[in-house]
């Protein structure tokens, strides 16, 4: 199963409601842009990334790929925060490395109360 998503903006926040599995590298980077794009049209600069129904299938190599790509093609002015499952938290927690080692604001957590936290600490 590819990845599908939905989306609503609410209080500057793009949010992203991800499911399915991440067959592919390309199919990875392809949902990256996508919510890029999506954040760039709408003008928010904010995005939350509820991935708890996603799966994550790619390994450490094809995830470090991934955000590489991605983190070349991302504004550097925004924030994400990526929810995930408990099982997925150690590979979601290297491909946070992976974009703020390129200066990228990202933070991954399971807990969606926290990752909101963290998206409005830009404010203080």
């Amino acid at each position: 199963m590819t990845i599908t998503f939905e989306s609503e903006v609410g209080n500057g926040v793009l949010l992203i409601t991800a499911s399915g599995r991440d067959e592919s590298v390309q199919e990875v980077i392809d949902y990256g842009q996508s919510v890029i794009d999506l954040a760039a049209k709408l003008g928010v600069t904010r995005v939350l990334c509820d991935e708890r129904k996603l799966e994550y299938a790619l390994n450490t190599i094809d995830t470090f790929e991934a955000g590489k790509e991605i983190a070349e093609r991302a504004p550097s002015n925004g924030r994400v925060a990526v929810v995930c499952r408990p099982e997925f938290l150690e590979m979601a927690k290297f491909w946070e490395n992976v974009m703020v080692n390129r200066f990228l604001h990202v933070h991954v957590d399971t807990d969606i109360d926290r990752a909101r936290q963290w998206l409005q600490s830009a404010d203080e």
